[in-house]
Parts: structure tokens; C-alpha cells; sequence
């Protein structure tokens, strides 16, 4: 069976159609949120307390689970895990839209954590072990990076629209007949797959995972707002003390959670960094955005929705265009100058100011997200055909909380570069007159100071505002700058890593062996050994690999119990599963598959 025989049919590509549907409705809930809070708090009356945590909850859970339910989904099944999670998610929805007191809105935003935690890999892997033919395939992860970064985009749009004709709960309900539409075709449509020896569910390392991740992107996070204090500090060093003794039982277990060893594969570890960092950017840098055009240019929540099209179109655009670059160019440079163009774009988004404030926002926007768009497009796939398809679910859940995480980092790190910038830059600008307590409840952030000057007189408050937008420009235009720099960084780092970086012409599924017309007994000349024995090395599995990672391959001697009883899985045979290059066959020993990567 060749690469065009294992290409999807139609019905591959309607099921795809049906999986970005989830995707898209997480996103936007990651954002749609943020405009409904004043009429939330008008509404529930949360304390501040409250307020954050109906903010926060959603993606701590969704963080924190993400590792364990993609484990879950390689038993259970993809398809059946996404339904549960379908059901769950609108379940949540429906809950939260008619809540009637903060404490019932933070618990149902917690269940759509759970939920959007399950559908999250369990798309990704579908897609993985859907489309076999690996250009499909990253045509198809093109389309639900594009629709992961347009429900991004369009939330604040969506947002707006809703609330303009409707109470805040509606912004909930809009995920009920989407919801409806999966759970009715998913089974139709979506072919169920999972490991077929998983051996046995490690509800200890489930648990580790939990509790090593939720305090570190909790005490991420908070210090944007906070600073560097005790509380933030204390639950990063209890979330990477819990996190060492998650990783060392993995060392440990004969099949752990989460493998080690994919971080040996230099195209792995690359991709996983740049996905990192371009949502780091990406949603570090809306922090600054959303609030510019409300409480600095003075727009309305809908069309600041309309100001963000033209990011969006440039997201969806570059998401297409990524799979027919990366034919012709090596993704290294197509990583590198993705990340370059982001820099451009946060260059632009730097010059910001009173006079061209909205224009260069929106252009700096749209060339920001058209390159960062690409590089999660390509890092995307690399990080999903880098592993084995029965471990697709565990890579994608490791592949969102990259997403997840980096988004804390975004808004811990560029929100503290700003709000530096705002806090230092006011208490230079504050007119004279302004009470000592005055400002420095100003100084707090900019929405408190524009509230603190609207209860003082007119003139004065007037100057005070004035003076906060300013300052606040001045942080926004700072932390876009180090967003430039860091990319310029990352564009240097993946372009080393992944110089030897090729992308495959063929499946990446291990080919059947096709009938001959008469059978031929063909004996080899005998091997030694070693020449059937890759040395211990890198992951070499399925369309990417840097040189060393083709001529090691997987495993080794010191492998034999990877993967099923003596490695001899469906994708691994024994020991030293991969030959060494120029030596081996073509086949396993015992495997049975195809070496995508052994050099003829």
C-alpha cells in the first residue's frame, strides 16, 4: 500500500469539519468572557475574590487536566472521550448561563475546564490517526490551528455582538447547538481510535500532574497582577517541587504518562518551545489590546470585536498557506521567519500611540497573528508526528498545555514588564494636586485609576486620566517590545534546532506489504546485529527527525520493554527497533513496520 492509497476520502474531511467545531467554541470561551464582566458583576455582585476566580478557574482546569485526559483518551478511545466531554461541555454551559450566584458560576466554569479538557486532544489525536498521509494530515492540523486562532480572534467579536441584544448568560449558550451537532455526527463521522496495550491507568502520576501544574500557572499568573510576592512564589515552588517528583516517576514507570524521551527529539522539543512562546505572545499581548481600545481609544465592545477581523483573516490565511510553504521550504526558516514576522508585527504594535493609535494597532495585530499562525501551524504537526500514533492523545494534551502555559507566561511576564512601565511612568506624569492615596490607587491599574478619577473633580480627574493613558501607552508600547525581542530570540533558537529538519514525501503511516503477483522467496545476505540495533537515540517516527534522529531512530538495546511485551508492538519491534543508516532493512526485526526514515 503506497502514500496515495492511504490518502482520507471524503469522509475524513467532513469529520474534520465536525472536530474544529469543539476547538473553536474553547477558544472563544478562553475570551468571549471578558467583555460580559461588568454586566456579571452588576448581576451576581462577586466580591473581587470571586471575580477572579470566575475569570481564572476555567483555564487552571483546563490546564490541569489536559495531560490526563489525552492519557485517557489513548484507553478509552478519542471519539468516545470527546462525546463525554461534548455532553459535559454543554451541560456546564447551560448551568453557567443561568447561575444565580457567583459561588454556582465558579463551579460551573470549573465542569467547562473539565469539559474543554477533553475535547482539546481528543481532536488533535483524531486528526492524528484520521489522516495517515502526512501532507493531509498537515493540511488538515492547518485547519484546526486556523480555527483555534480565529475563535481567538472573533471571541471579542462575538462577545460584543451578544451582549449588545442579550444578558450576559447568553454568552454561554451559544455553545449548546454546537455541542448538539457534535454528539449527533461524531459517531457518523469520526472513526473511534486508541492504544491497543495501554497497560494499566496511573492514577498516581494523574494526580501528580494535577497538582504540579494548577499552583505553577496559578503563581504565573497572579504575578502579573501582584508582582513578585509570596503567595504567586510559593505555589510556582510548590507546583515545580510536585512537578520533579512527577517527572522522576515517569523515569521509573515501564509505561509512564507522559514518555521522557520525546524530549530528545531536537524537532520535538523545538516545536514545543515555539508553540510556547508564540502564544505568549499572542495572548500577552491581547491583554494590552482589548484594554487600549476600550478604555484608552474609547470603542465599544463590538467594534473593538471589528478592529480584530483583520487578525483574524491574517490567522486563517497563514494557517492555509503554511502547509504549501513547508513543501517548498525547510521548517526551520519557515519557523524562524513565522516568528520574525511576529516581531515585525509587535514592532508595529510598539508604535502605538495617541495619534496612530487604532491604525497601527490593527495592523500590528494582523502581522503578529499571520506569523505566529504559522509557526503553531507547523509546530503543531511536528509535535503530533513526532510521537507514535497510539500516543497521540498523551502528545496533544502535552502539546496543549504548552498553549496553556504559555498564555500564563504572556500575561505574568509582559503584563509585569507594562504595568512597571504604567506604575513608574504615572507617578512621574500625575498632576499636581492629586492626594497621595489617590494616586497610588491609580497606579494600581488602569481601570482603577480612570474609576478613582471619575469620583474627583473634573479638572483634576480629567489630567489624571489623561496622564494614566498616557503611562499605560508608554507600558503597552515596552512590553511589545520585549515580545519583538524574545521572538528574534526564538526565531535564532529554531532555526539551530531544526536545520536538519525534513519534512517527508510520503505517509508517515507504516505501509502493509503488497501482495506480489507470484510469490518470491528472497533471502537477505546475512546482518550482523548490530546492524538491525539503533543505538539509544531520538524519536525517528514519523515525518520529521533531524539526521541524527533517521540514522539512531528509537530505542536501542536498553529499550526492550517500550511500548508492549519485548517492544513488539504494532510500531516497535525489538530492540533497536530502527537500524542504524546504511545498515539494516527495511523492515523490523519483528515489528513489522516500515523505516520512514533509513537511507536507501
Amino acid at each position: 500500500m503506497n502514500a496515495d492509497t492511504q490518502r482520507a476520502d471524503r469522509k475524513a474531511w467532513i469529520g474534520l469539519a465536525v472536530l474544529v467545531l469543539p476547538v473553536l467554541l474553547v477558544s472563544l470561551d478562553m475570551h468571549v468572557l471578558s467583555y460580559a464582566l461588568p454586566m456579571i458583576s452588576s448581576s451576581l455582585e462577586p466580591s473581587s475574590s470571586e471575580l477572579l476566580w470566575i475569570i481564572d478557574i476555567y483555564p487552571f482546569m483546563l490546564a490541569g487536566l489536559l495531560l490526563t485526559m489525552g492519557t485517557l483518551g489513548d484507553r478509552i478511545g478519542r471519539r468516545k472521550l470527546l462525546m463525554f466531554g461534548a455532553v459535559a461541555f454543554g451541560t456546564a454551559s447551560a448551568l453557567g448561563a443561568y447561575s444565580s450566584s457567583a459561588e454556582m458560576l465558579i463551579l460551573t466554569r470549573a465542569l467547562l475546564g473539565v469539559g474543554g479538557a477533553t475535547l482539546m486532544p481528543s481532536t488533535l489525536s483524531l486528526i492524528r490517526n484520521m489522516f495517515h498521509n502526512a501532507e493531509q494530515r498537515r493540511a488538515a492540523i492547518a485547519v484546526w490551528t486556523g480555527a483555534f486562532a480565529g475563535g481567538a480572534m472573533l471571541g471579542p467579536l462575538m462577545g460584543g455582538a451578544i451582549l449588545e441584544k442579550f444578558w450576559w448568560g447568553a454568552v454561554f449558550l451559544v455553545n449548546l447547538p454546537v455541542m448538539a451537532v457534535l454528539v449527533v455526527l461524531a459517531p457518523l463521522l469520526l472513526p473511534e481510535s486508541k492504544d491497543s496495550n495501554p497497560g494499566r491507568f496511573d492514577f498516581l502520576s494523574s494526580f501528580l500532574s494535577l497538582a504540579a501544574l494548577l499552583p505553577t500557572i496559578y503563581g504565573v499568573q497572579h504575578m502579573a497582577g501582584e508582582g513578585v510576592s509570596a503567595l504567586p512564589i510559593a505555589t510556582i515552588v510548590i507546583g515545580l517541587t510536585v512537578g520533579y517528583f512527577f517527572l522522576r516517576r515517569q523515569r521509573m514507570l515501564a509505561q509512564p504518562m507522559l514518555d521522557i524521551k520525546l524530549f530528545r527529539s531536537r524537532a520535538f522539543t523545538a516545536s514545543i518551545t515555539a508553540n510556547t512562546l508564540g502564544v505568549f505572545s499572542m495572548v500577552g499581548s491581547s491583554l494590552f489590546t482589548t484594554q487600549y481600545l476600550q478604555m484608552v481609544a474609547g470603542v465599544r465592545p463590538f467594534v473593538a470585536g471589528l478592529y480584530a477581523l483583520p487578525a483574524a483573516g491574517a490567522a486563517m490565511t497563514a494557517a492555509s498557506l503554511a502547509p504549501i510553504v513547508v513543501r517548498r521550504v525547510r521548517p526551520a526558516f519557515v519557523v524562524g521567519t513565522g516568528l520574525l514576522i511576529g516581531a515585525v508585527g509587535f514592532v508595529i504594535l510598539g508604535q502605538v500611540d495617541g495619534g496612530t493609535g487604532i491604525a497601527a494597532l490593527v495592523a500590528g495585530t494582523a502581522t503578529m497573528a499571520g506569523g505566529i499562525t504559522l509557526v503553531l501551524t507547523i509546530s503543531s504537526d511536528m509535535i503530533i508526528s513526532t510521537a507514535p500514533p497510539e500516543k497521540a492523545g498523551t502528545v496533544s494534551g502535552l502539546s496543549q498545555i504548552a498553549t496553556e502555559f504559555g498564555g500564563a507566561l504572556g500575561i505574568s511576564i509582559l503584563g509585569s514588564v507594562g504595568t512597571a512601565v504604567y506604575r513608574s511612568d504615572l507617578a512621574d506624569k500625575a498632576p499636581q494636586g492629586v492626594a497621595p492615596a489617590t494616586l497610588e490607587s491609580a497606579r494600581d491599574t488602569l481601570g482603577t485609576a480612570l474609576d478613582v478619577t471619575s469620583r474627583m473633580p473634573k479638572d483634576l480627574g480629567q489630567a489624571l486620566a489623561d496622564a494614566a493613558r498616557t503611562s499605560f501607552t508608554h507600558g503597552l508600547q515596552m512590553a511589545m517590545f520585549t515580545a519583538a525581542g524574545l521572538l528574534v530570540l526564538m526565531a535564532l533558537l529554531a532555526v539551530t534546532l531544526l536545520r536538519k529538519v525534513s519534512i517527508p514525501t510520503r505517509s508517515a503511516e507504516p505501509a502493509a506489504p503488497e501482495s506480489p503477483v507470484a510469490p518470491v522467496l528472497h533471502q537477505p545476505e546475512p546482518r550482523p546485529v548490530h546492524a538491525f540495533q539503533g543505538a539509544p537515540g531520538q524519536y525517528g517516527h514519523d515525518g520529521y527527525g533531524t539526521s541524527q534522529d533517521r540514522s539512531a531512530g528509537y530505542g536501542g538495546s536498553t529499550e526492550a520493554n517500550f511500548y508492549g511485551p519485548q517492544g513488539g508492538s504494532e510500531q516497535y519491534g525489538d530492540p533497536g527497533t530502527y537500524g542504524t543508516a546504511g545498515q539494516g532493512r527495511a523492515r523490523h526485526r519483528r515489528g513489522g513496520e516500515e523505516n520512514p526514515f533509513e537511507r536507501r
